[in-house]
């Protein structure tokens, strides 16, 4: 450990110290500033030059007298304490235990950036993960191992969704299957990130996961909207680090939710400013990019162990935009989005998924004999084409009334009116199993004709199909 009294600049949550030349620093290095009343605040390096290092601060700079202070370089980077006694508690985002629950006695401790996962080594996302949600089971499949962000927008109930996907998540066998022909019984667990929120919706979050013993087998960092803006920086990355550490080492399969993504992004885009850099699109860095995949990238399998990392990160798209930088580059990174639709909330129909945007890029490899269901490939095809001829009958009948609409038109028109209210519309304690989802999809399509299912093996509309 070697201490400097050469602080020379603070800018925001960043400082300045003055380094000699023979200084050994290193990239994130954990710093403490003592204060002039004996009390420590941390940081950890943020950028080296020559002569200088740029410290980013944990906590406030307010009222840090540059003269007076001291920065100690600890030599050892971020490390995140670990043990399965952590399933249960509540963390802020320092890491540091906040539901006045018993001390928590390590048995690992890992460096919270993680270390990349060799492409090599990567195994094929390809299980089932039932949420009990139809419009993600039924129709945009979450695969164990994948990553599929959450697209929602200001007012939207991403938070009531992302609580119930964590209540409801659950590794499950093929319809039909016992759990005891499935190889795979490994745990599931969930680890929860919150980065900027508010109180009111921390305490939400709490009360969902207690109040229903989803508790017991989730980790939760909460980093609320007056805490430190760096801790947003850091709570993806313990989120993350608690996962793989699940994962990895105690062969349990973590699917990981981070709300939200827009908090942290602007968090990056202040620190930026704070540093003078020069700003990319909208104002954010230029890495960006780089920084996202960073932390979306470490989900995934690992060829040979049991365990596994799914993520679910939820963005708020700033004014619904789609093309916005935080969307944008989400989308680029991931395998599809679930998009949440202003339209359908206005209907007060929950969970206000739009199916038509929405987008798995796996749930090819998690759906069919085995998996789900022999039938579960040809009636997604087949929902998804019959509700988006309803959307155009839809808009057809606001043209040109519906008087003007053909029959078969009226029946597709019907059937998207059906679908909305029955299959995406389900309440929030709602927990449907995808034998419920797949059965309620065919119930729904017997309203049209059998010359229309066109996307559906004949053999499954004679075993399926209600007569």
């Amino acid at each position: 450990m070697k201490s400097y009294k050469t602080i020379s600049d603070v800018a925001g949550p960043l400082l300045i110290v003055e380094l000699p030349a023979d200084a050994q620093i290193k990239y994130e290095e954990l710093v403490n500033i003592e204060l002039y009343d004996g009390s420590v605040k941390r940081g950890r390096v943020l950028e080296i030059t020559e002569n200088r290092a740029i410290v980013q601060m944990f906590e406030e700079t307010k009222g840090l007298n540059m003269g007076s202070s001291k920065a100690t370089f600890l030599g050892k980077t971020m490390h995140l304490g670990l043990s399965t006694d952590m399933l249960g508690r509540i963390f802020n985002g320092a890491a540091r235990a906040i539901d006045n629950g018993p001390e928590i006695i390590p048995e690992a401790s890992l460096d919270i950036n993680g270390a990349p996962i060799n492409p090599f080594a990567r195994d094929y996302p390809n299980d089932f993960i039932q949420t009990g949600i139809s419009t993600i089971d039924g129709l945009n499949t979450l695969v164990r191992g994948q990553k599929l962000p959450i697209f929602s927008g200001a007012g939207l109930p991403h938070a009531e969704i992302a609580a119930q996907i964590a209540r409801q998540a659950k590794v499950v066998p093929a319809v039909g299957k016992e759990i005891s022909e499935q190889a795979d019984k490994s745990p599931f667990a969930v680890v929860f990130g919150a980065m900027g929120i508010t109180f009111e919706e921390a305490e939400f979050f709490k009360n969902e996961f207690k109040s229903t013993g989803a508790i017991d087998r989730a980790v939760m960092f909460i980093n609320l909207a007056n805490d430190p803006v760096v801790e947003r920086i850091t709570v993806p990355r313990l989120a993350l680090t608690a996962a793989e550490y699940l994962a990895y080492q105690k062969e349990m399969h973590v699917l990981v939710i981070l709300t939200d993504m827009t908090n942290y992004c602007e968090a990056l885009r202040e620190i930026s400013a704070a540093r003078k850099e020069i700003p990319g699109r909208r104002g954010y860095p230029g890495y960006l990019y780089t920084d996202l995949a960073t932390i979306y990238e470490r989900a995934g399998r690992i060829r040979g162990q049991k365990g596994s990392v799914t993520q679910i990160p939820i963005l708020t798209m700033p004014e619904d935009d789609i093309t916005h930088p935080i969307a944008d580059l989400t989308g680029y990174i991931t395998e599809g989005q679930i998009t949440l639709s202003r339209e359908l909330h206005n209907k007060g129909i929950y969970p206000n998924i739009d199916v038509l945007p929405s987008l798995s890029r796996l749930k090819d490899k998690g759906i069919g004999p085995g998996k789900t269901r022999e039938d579960h490939s040809g009636i997604l095809n087949q929902l998804f084409s019959s509700y988006a001829q309803g959307k155009q009958a839809r808009e057809l009948a606001i043209i040109l009334g519906e008087s003007a609409l053909s029959e078969i038109d009226k029946k597709y028109l019907k059937f998207a009116d059906e679908f909305e209210k029955q299959f995406v519309s389900q309440t929030p304690r709602e927990d449907r199993s995808i034998k419920d989802t797949l059965d309620l999809g065919w119930k729904l399509l017997a309203i049209l004709p059998r010359s229309e299912l066109k996307r559906v093996k004949s053999e499954h509309i004679e075993k399926y199909l209600p007569s």
